[in-house]
């Protein structure tokens, strides 16, 4: 029988302490995360991906449409033409044009044009147009009459302001008569009016290219940003009691506001502007046409301005 030896008892485990090392360890990690919040979990589930926000495109549809367009130059992305579609020479100038401008010409089944064109009757081409950028509708003409203050423009700037117009024909025609008579700025409120469409392009005769249009959230503020920059303000209405003829307003810096279609000028802008303006005309008839009012209105100014100088 060996003698038992004496010494220090074994025992389970580390001989040693962690020195606390583990608790360390285990700090800050927080709750334990949810079985559908482990990605190495068979419950995992990934979370949705957020969509971005797109921008709408639009197109010019039919042949007549898109020689006209391409002709005035309006900005293009795409031109569409339908695969085996019998060529005219509308369909020929189109590609032809659009080739000399850089504009990638491709070839569209049926549906793909019904797709592009929204359904409409496109006629085997279609010419996709990118959204318009607007600019700033304050800053706009705030930096306008600052040019002016500084010296930096011989003419004071003329403003055109729609007061929620809808129809894109009416809005193409102004932009028209904007760029004739020189006027710097058109400026749109951003809900419940028309936009810069394919059919403002059309109409505006590529107008809408040489004529910057501003977007501002609320027409009656921003008319009261320009009354601090140093515009005048005239609202056209039938029962103003300032005629245009001979305006006196016409030689200084100036915002034309212009009223819808039926319901002209809004109550809170029509009492925020400086001057009502009526435009004579025959007692037979009962108003003018927004876009036909705005263009006397613009032809007058234009007319004075250039007496003066």
């Amino acid at each position: 029988m060996s003698p038992r030896r004496s010494g220090p008892s074994r025992k389970k485990g580390p001989t040693k302490g962690s020195g606390g090392q583990g608790r360390r360890k285990l700090s800050g990690k927080g709750p334990t995360p949810k079985a559908s919040d482990r990605t190495w979990h068979k419950s995992y589930r990934p979370p949705a991906k957020q969509k971005k926000p797109t921008r709408t495109t639009d197109a010019v549809a039919g042949r007549n449409p898109v020689v006209e367009a391409l002709e005035a130059e309006v900005p293009a992305s795409t031109l569409y033409v339908a695969v085996g579609v019998e060529m005219d020479d509308r369909i020929r100038n189109s590609i032809r044009m659009a080739a000399d401008r850089g504009i990638p010409v491709l070839d569209a089944t049926e549906p793909q044009l019904a797709r592009i064109t929204d359904n409409a009757r496109h006629q085997g081409i279609a010419l996709q147009v990118p959204p318009y950028e607007y600019e700033n509708g304050v800053e706009l003409v705030v930096e306008l009459m600052s040019d002016w203050t500084n010296g930096y423009r011989k003419s004071p700037p003329l403003i055109v302001a729609l007061d929620s117009i809808t129809d894109p024909h009416n809005l193409g025609a102004i932009l028209r008569s904007a760029s004739a008579f020189k006027a710097d700025a058109v400026i749109i409120p951003s809900r419940r009016a028309v936009g810069v469409n394919s059919t403002v392009w059309k109409t505006s005769a590529g107008a809408a290219a040489r004529v910057p249009v501003g977007q501002v959230t609320n027409l009656n503020n921003a008319l009261t940003e320009y009354k601090k920059a140093g515009l005048f303000t005239i609202g056209l209405d039938g029962d103003g009691e300032q005629t245009l003829h001979d305006l006196p307003l016409a030689t200084d810096p100036l915002c034309v506001v212009v009223g819808s279609e039926g319901a002209g000028l809004s109550r809170l802008v029509s009492e925020n502007i400086d001057q009502l303006v009526s435009i004579p005309i025959s007692s037979e008839l009962e108003s003018l046409n927004a876009s036909l009012a705005t263009g006397i209105t613009l032809y007058e100014i234009s007319r004075l301005r250039h007496k003066i100088d």
